[in-house]
């Protein structure tokens, strides 16, 4: 299996072609990147995919991961069922 058949992004179904080609087109940054793959806003959050998206960022920019900023974690970062929304609004009334 070649580099760029490996999925990146299993949430989202990103190949690493996809984020280089990204990369290529001048998107350094990880919130660019997710804004058009919608990488790291799958069910794990950029739990799995983001490293690998930070070090290819990292080593198209020449900039160490520890300068990249990583994506902005929005609540909520785990599934809320929509049922439970529901009960706490009742208690709210």
């Amino acid at each position: 299996m070649k580099d760029e058949n490996v999925i990146v992004c299993r949430c989202s179904d990103v190949t690493m072609k996809e984020l280089r080609d990204l990369i290529d087109e001048g998107y350094h940054t990880f919130e660019e990147i997710k804004r058009i793959t919608r990488i790291g806003m799958g069910p794990c959050q950029g739990k799995t995919c983001g490293q690998i998206v930070l070090r290819e960022l990292s080593k198209a920019t020449g900039k160490p991961v520890s300068e990249l900023k990583f994506q902005t974690n929005r609540p909520p970062i785990v599934g809320v069922k929509l049922n439970l929304i529901a009960k706490e609004a009742r208690h709210d009334d």
